[in-house]
């Protein structure tokens, strides 16, 4: 990157912000990364250096503060404090919905604020968060360059037919269709792999990011082709408060039943998932500790679910040559890999045990028809990779007023 100093990365959700500093001198290197937990209650500012030694902490006392302006300014001044001599030269932001037009990362603009703005009735949840940061940066700062990274964009492969409803065409011209999400995770295993291991990467594979939100990806030659999200982020998979696919049928019997939209809303977001089948939480840690019925419920309609999905996904690739695990559960739990394997034994899946227990890179067996995997994702870190070529691709010095 032609531009000295470093980048700000900003992933901001509705009562956290992720953050991380990547330094451009030194191929982006990651300098330091944190969290601002409890955003809009108590804030707790925490950042880390690449070792995990904390590098600044700042706690709000609750009701002292529900100004995000507040937080975000202690977070720069940190930042400035932790630059190297280069300063700052840009924000890059993780936005979940870049509908149909924004196939790429993008300068961000006035006009294009406000197109983002436009289109938050497409996400309601997610988008005022993703833009919060937006409003406060350009404030502060206005000719601080600032970065939009879509999660949708890397999903504008997938062929008509994996991106299409059954609808009136009236409504899917409006952008009612499958979107696809968690992208910029997938576009970083895609990348990862394609170092790692070209030959997989070349051919078909199924990477399983699952979290607290969870999906799956079909990737053929590193191309999305089938996501098992759709126009929302509670489509696909079971996940630790959402509730995954859902017949449409049970929302309109909830409503006759007196059920307002936003008590459905609220309920499919954040009372289902895993927390609503097992009834005790969300988190697969405490369900597979826990000897509750309804945890052992819930955890096997997780693996259950995942497996399902990537039989059609399988369907969609005509094939599979790999299988990625990542995210935390992903990258972290050897159980809920064993029993997802354990389900796609059909298509010759076999897992090395001693390897899943370690979390090796590889933990498929020598007798695997399929190459398993384990990969960390970093969204901040391509999140940081955009932003530094949106840079460099535009004229230097130029800036963007607010």
């Amino acid at each position: 990157m032609s531009r000295a100093g470093s980048l700000l990365v900003l992933n901001a959700g509705s009562s956290s912000l992720k953050f991380a500093l990547f330094d451009t001198a030194r191929s982006l290197a990651e300098t330091a990364r944190g969290e601002v937990e409890k955003l809009g209650t108590a804030p707790h500012l925490r950042a880390r250096d690449p070792a995990g030694a904390i590098l600044a902490e700042q706690r709000w006392t609750e009701g002292s503060t529900q100004n995000f302006a507040t937080v975000l300014d202690a977070l720069l001044a940190f930042t400035d404090a932790h630059l190297g001599p280069g300063g700052l030269a840009g924000v890059g932001h993780r936005i979940v919905h870049g509908g149909t037009d924004h196939a790429a990362p993008e300068r961000i603009t006035p006009a294009l604020l406000r197109a983002l703005t436009d289109m938050i009735p497409l996400d309601p949840l997610h988008m005022p968060d993703n833009l919060a940061p937006i409003h406060v940066v350009a404030a502060a700062r206005p000719s601080l360059p600032q970065i939009a990274c879509f999660d949708t964009a890397f999903h504008q492969t997938m062929p008509l037919p994996a991106a299409s409803f059954a609808l009136p065409r009236a409504i899917t011209d409006k952008g009612v269709r499958r979107y696809g999400f968690h992208g910029l995770s997938y576009e970083y295993i895609a990348a990862k792999m394609a170092r790692e291991a070209p030959a997989l990467a070349r051919g078909r594979v199924i990477v399983a990011h699952l979290g607290a939100g969870a999906s799956l990806c079909a990737l053929l030659g590193g191309k999305s082709i089938a996501n098992t999200f759709g126009f929302s982020v509670l489509d696909g998979l079971v996940m630790a408060t959402r509730c995954g696919s859902l017949d449409p049928g049970v929302i309109f019997y909830l409503a006759r039943q007196g059920k307002s939209l936003n008590d459905i809303e609220q309920m499919l977001y954040h009372a289902s998932g895993l927390l609503g089948v097992s009834g005790i939480s969300g988190d697969l840690r405490v369900l597979l500790a826990s000897p509750d019925t309804h945890a052992r419920e819930a955890i096997e309609l997780f693996t259950y679910r995942i497996a399902c999905q990537a039989g059609g996904l399988v369907s969609a690739l005509q094939g599979l040559d790999g299988l990625v695990f990542t995210a935390g559960i992903g990258e972290n739990s050897p159980a809920i890999r064993q029993e997802v394997c354990a389900r796609l034994a059909w298509l010759g899946v076999r897992l090395d045990a001693a390897a899943n227990a370690a979390g090796a890179a590889c933990i498929s067996a020598l007798d695997s028809r399929v190459d398993v995997r384990v990969m960390a994702t970093d969204e901040e870190a391509m999140i940081a990779r955009h932003a530094a070529d949106v840079l460099d691709a535009g004229e230097d010095g130029k800036t963007v007023l607010f």
